[in-house]
């Protein structure tokens, strides 16, 4: 089609009646415009308290849209039916569901919203029900251990969702176990790990899992699980790691990852951590048993190692952090008007791990290649637009980790010329002598042809017509001419160093009655003072000054700068050179060769000075083993400037490296040049002995012998293996033994000859196929123990209280031995029972007695003590038996009455006669305390009263009664005396006395002591 643009009028009286026509206009073409559905909230992912008093759950879901857009859900892909006595309701866009069920209601959910221009579906958001149930009602078995030795209590905690925090309690609420070092709790899952235990451990414990879902707060606790302890085993011994990260562990870009590593060990281990294939980042958060890696990246993947040390040795383990990512948006879609018959191409690019898949909706529903639409991954073609093919369209991006969605509305137009939205003016200022342009840029679609005429003169192929869209002339009598804009202070060239600052001035003259702005370019391209990162700025507010100032200059701001004055009318420019002196640029073309053992010969070509000469040259190199890079030796030692080779020494044999180049002159050092390709150095045979020589244990007959593996930077070649040397102590003739393999850390030699625990003096070295290395020093190994040989004897066990006895032996001889004697072993069994049922308890070291507690009052047990070393138990000694005695009274004293006189407190209360099946009652104890924070006193009396000194300024007192003798203490009583009230008050006795209000899930756990008391007014 083609447009005939009219003459321009040079009137000056319908301006503003101009512009007013033309805002007009605008309102009319666009005031009304309708477009398509636009989310501006979309449902989130929503988790929901089973058993909340809330009633409703509320997913959000709101879009822009001309005409306004209607509302439809999706629940796990299928509409929901909103009928009246349904459960789902809309309020404006929002799914409103009351009383929500998990069977009926959890899944995912899809806003649809759609208009007259199309339709789009929102992202998909769960609805996900939180809960967490009581723990099992069974009874925890009870743990007993040597004290000194690490021990786990495991939580097993209830059914939930979703995950839980943990703590532990210690005999009553709220004494929560602190994590000091010693002591860990795994929020994985829930374990408690105490390293190395002490005689304050002893007690219950239990597990106390607590849930946050919004701002909701339930906690549960596990039943009592007792730990007792055996005699000390003081020891020290090497750690051992109980408390691990996974092998692999999965994180999201962006997320908080945790790693927890805790050992057993005497002394408690020290926990380090490493990262094996890079260097730590300030995003470490490390906290002994913790490592937190802060907003993970992928930079942040590898290996992990966790080490724990003590004065024993040492215990690491290793896992791996593997990196993913969401989703999200490189390149989308925007919303497009195309004309009718053209083509059209859309492309969605997103990046994310693994690699998204990229799929199409058109209004909704999947769109796949037909006719004139291809689609093929990230890109939607289009051929020769029709108008069917507006609407609104949605690319898809999903991996397993999330979705993301991106929407734009495509408008195919079919329109006639149409000038109101670009009016030709009626008016057009021109300089004297100078150039003017009449725009002509009709609204059309398909694109319209373009002609001018003059009068009644068709402007075809003129002198004077540039380009048919516009129409020029130099100057012509009937317009206005203004006096033309002149730069009177033109910018100077000048030379800089990185970092400095420097003013380029430009200062110009122009028609007083035009206003002047100034404009700024490096080498043809405008700089934009907002999007220049603070480095350039205006130096000064007058009109008539346009100095640029470069602040904090850099290498990339050298060039051309030309300053533009203008006014509407015309303009003027004028050019300088900035020079930016820096350090030199990455030198390019590194080249390998000669490649040796422990050498190479590198190559490289010059590269940019950056106005500074080259003084020297570095060398960096970087391992497949590490990431980080490192300076190498060379040769020369210095490298000039004008030097393009040099060899690199003090290599790795065997080794995978790449190098890059560094150029440094007096203002600093360069970019390094782009890595050389990976090459591998030449064979040689090892130059290390392997370490951690060691071994011992096993089987009768066996000499086992350890060593640390050597790792890949010493190996220095293939076919890698160990030689081992190795004879009996006081022998001659030394026996070899070939160990193939670098991960190879252990090696059993079995012969009857080798008595048990037989020292043997045992060297090693490595070799490969370029031959052998040094040998290591000679160290000290034993065959295997046996176990003890021999009994204990003169076994003899004395009754100590109704549960407790004291035993005690003749030790074993050491040349009696087989090996080293750990300690023994007490087995004891209530008589009628088998010995093969029977309690144990373990000493440490040499001693010759133990002290047995829990054992049953009134009863009949056997007796017998064993050695014990690494190999297990000896036979046992002769038993002996033993008769506990009789349990104390189960009554606590009655009837008690106190009388206060002057600073004494006389206490009196009934005699307790012990049954037939009860000790004998020898005397009573009482604790005395002046109040609940003050220690207590003891004070014993062989009569049924006693008398207590007290101060003068005494107002009450709390005061425990219980019986003693033989089988030990009684059941106290317990009493508050008032000195005010004339009369003495029973305090009921609980397991544990707590002076403070109880939560009410844990009331019901406390346990009343009946007891008699008597009020005595």
């Amino acid at each position: 089609m083609h447009t005939i643009c009219p003459q321009p009028c040079l009137g000056l009286g319908d301006r503003w009646a101009a512009i007013l026509t033309l805002l007009l206009v605008l309102f009319q073409i666009y005031g009304t415009r309708s477009y398509g559905p636009v989310f501006e909230e979309q449902p989130a992912h929503t988790l929901f308290p089973e058993g909340s008093a809330e009633e409703k759950v509320t997913l959000m879901c709101r879009a822009r849209a001309n005409p306004p857009a209607t509302y439809r859900w999706k629940m796990n892909g299928t509409e929901l039916k909103m009928g009246p006595d349904s459960r789902y309701r809309l309020v404006a866009g929002d799914l409103v569901i009351s009383n929500p069920v998990k069977a009926k209601d959890a899944g995912s959910y899809q806003c649809v919203a759609t208009n007259a221009r199309g339709t789009v579906v929102s992202r998909e958001a769960s609805l996900r029900f939180g809960f967490l149930q009581e723990f099992s009602a069974e009874e925890r078995e009870p743990v007993k251990i040597a004290e000194g030795w690490g021990v786990m209590f495991t939580c097993s905690p209830p059914p939930h969702y979703p995950g839980l925090s943990y703590r532990w309690l210690l005999n009553e609420f709220p004494n929560f176990i602190p994590a000091d070092g010693r002591r860990f709790v795994s929020q994985t899952t829930g374990n408690l790990y105490i390293a190395k235990t002490e005689a304050s451990d002893l007690g219950n414990y239990s597990c106390f899992a607590t849930s946050h879902i919004d701002f909701i707060t339930k906690s549960v606790f596990s039943k009592f699980s007792q730990l007792s302890l055996a005699a000390e085993d003081a020891r020290q011994y090497a750690p051992s790691i109980k408390a691990r990260f996974p092998a692999d562990t999965y994180a999201l870009t962006g997320q908080m990852v945790t790693l927890e590593c805790f050992a057993f060990g005497n002394p408690v281990p020290r926990i380090k951590w490493r990262k094996l294939d890079g260097s730590q980042t300030s995003k470490w958060i490390s906290s002994e048993p913790l490592l937190h890696i802060q907003n993970v990246d992928f930079e942040d993947e590898g290996t992990y190692e966790c080490e724990a040390e003590n004065i024993k040795g040492r215990d690491t383990y290793q896992g791996r952090i593997i990196i993913h990512a969401q989703p999200d948006w490189l390149d989308v879609i925007t919303d497009t008007e195309a004309d009718i018959g053209s083509d059209l191409r859309w492309s969605c690019v997103a990046s994310g791990k693994p690699r998204p898949a990229v799929r199409w909706l058109r209004d909704g529903q999947p769109l796949a290649s037909q006719n004139r639409i291809e689609v093929s991954g990230g890109e939607l073609r289009f051929s020769k637009l029709v108008l069917e093919d507006s609407g609104m369209y949605q690319c898809v991006a999903e991996n397993k980790h999330g979705t993301v969605y991106a929407s734009a509305e495509l408008t195919v137009q079919a329109l006639a010329p149409d000038f109101r939205l670009n009016p030709v003016k009626r008016l057009i200022p021109a300089a004297r002598s100078g150039k003017v342009i009449i725009p002509c840029q009709p609204r059309a679609a398909p694109k319209a042809t373009v002609l001018w005429t003059k009068g009644t003169e068709l402007l075809i192929n003129s002198s004077r017509l540039d380009d048919p869209r516009v129409f020029s002339f130099e100057k012509k009598k009937s317009y206005i001419v203004f006096y033309a804009t002149k730069i009177t202070l033109a910018p100077s060239s000048a030379d800089i160093n990185v970092g400095e600052n420097l003013t380029l001035q430009c200062h110009a003259s122009h028609d007083p009655t035009m206003d002047l702005t100034f404009t700024w370019s490096l080498d043809d391209f405008p700089i934009d003072l907002d999007k220049s990162e603070g480095h350039y700025r205006r130096a000064s507010a007058k009109e008539a000054v346009g100095d640029l100032a470069i602040v904090n200059a850099q290498l990339k701001h050298s060039g051309r700068y030309t300053c533009t004055a203008q006014t509407v009318v015309d303009s003027t420019s004028e050019s300088a050179t900035l020079t930016v002196r820096g350090p030199p640029g990455p030198p390019g073309g590194v080249v390998v060769r000669d490649i040796g053992d422990t050498s190479v010969q590198l190559s490289w070509s010059r590269g940019f000075d950056n106005h500074s000469p080259i003084a020297r040259y570095s060398i960096e190199a970087r391992t497949l083993l590490s990431n980080k890079w490192k300076q190498m030796r060379t040769n020369p030692v210095n490298i000039e400037g004008n030097a393009e080779t040099a060899q690199v020494v003090n290599l790795i044999p065997w080794m995978d490296y790449e190098f890059r180049v560094l150029a440094s002159n007096i203002l600093g050092v360069g970019e390094p040049s782009l890595p050389s390709s990976k090459i591998r150095t030449k064979e040689a045979a090892p130059t290390v002995a392997p370490s951690g020589l060691g071994g011992g244990g096993g089987a009768p007959n066996e000499l086992i012998i350890n060593w640390t593996p050597t790792l890949r930077d010493y190996q220095n070649g293939d076919g890698f293996g160990y030689i081992l040397s190795f004879r009996k102590k006081g022998t001659q003739e030394w026996l070899t033994a070939r160990v193939p393999h670098a991960e190879s850390l252990h090696y059993v030699y079995r012969n009857e000859s080798i008595g048990p625990y037989t020292p043997f003096e045992v060297k090693i070295k490595a070799y490969n196929r370029k031959g052998e290395g040094p040998e290591s020093l000679t160290a000290i190994v034993y065959s295997a123990e046996e176990e003890p040989k021999v009994a204990p004897f003169r076994v003899t066990a004395k009754a100590v209280l109704s549960s407790e006895m004291d035993v005690s032996w003749e030790p074993v001889e050491q040349g009696d031995m087989t090996g080293v004697l750990l300690g023994y072993e007490i087995r004891y069994w209530k008589d009628g029972d088998k010995e093969e049922a029977a309690d144990r308890v373990r000493t440490a070291g040499l001693v010759t007695s133990a002290h047995v507690t829990g054992l049953n009052p009134n009863t009949k047990y056997h007796v017998s003590v064993r050695a014990y070393n690494r190999a297990g138990v000896g036979p046992p000694s002769p038993s002996t038996n033993i008769t506990t005695i009789k349990p104390p009274p189960r009554r606590p004293p009655g009837n008690i009455s106190w009388t206060l006189t002057g600073s004494t407190v006389t206490i009196k209360w009934d005699p307790v006669v012990a049954q037939a099946d009860e000790s004998a009652v020898t005397g009573y104890k009482m604790l005395y305390r002046q109040d609940s924070h003050s220690a207590p006193t003891l004070y014993l009396a062989s009569k049924s009263r006693i008398d207590i000194p007290v101060p003068e300024d005494f107002t009450h007192a709390f005061v425990q009664i219980r019986v003693t003798g033989p089988g030990g203490d009684g059941i106290p009583a317990e009493v508050h005396i008032l000195r005010n009230s004339g009369m003495s008050v029973c305090v009921p006795r609980v397991q544990t006395l707590i002076f403070r209000v109880l939560p009410r899930t844990l009331q019901n756990d406390i346990s009343i002591s009946r007891n008699t008391c008597c009020h005595v007014l």
